[in-house]
């Protein structure tokens, strides 16, 4: 099982199997998710497929989702 490190271009992570959200711009841009082995989660911009990828372990993801559906980020501005 391979680990990776925040940074990793996308393109190096062979195991990727990348998700955009059926919800992306009509462009196409979008930020991209894919599930690793292990329970990471590895992220990237659509725009830049070969660029870096950030990489969450699970416990990281499932604090982040825990504090979205609680609306902790409700104050930050799109």
């Amino acid at each position: 099982m391979a680990k990776y490190d925040n940074g990793v271009m996308a393109d190096s992570i062979k195991e990727a199997a990348w998700v955009k959200a059926t919800a992306s711009d009509p462009q196409h841009n979008c930020v991209e998710v894919a599930r690793l082995e292990g329970g990471d989660v590895a992220f990237r911009n659509s725009r830049f497929p070969d660029g870096p990828a950030l990489v969450f372990t699970r416990s990281e993801m499932i604090a982040f989702l825990d504090g979205a559906q609680k609306g902790e980020f409700t104050a930050m501005t799109v």
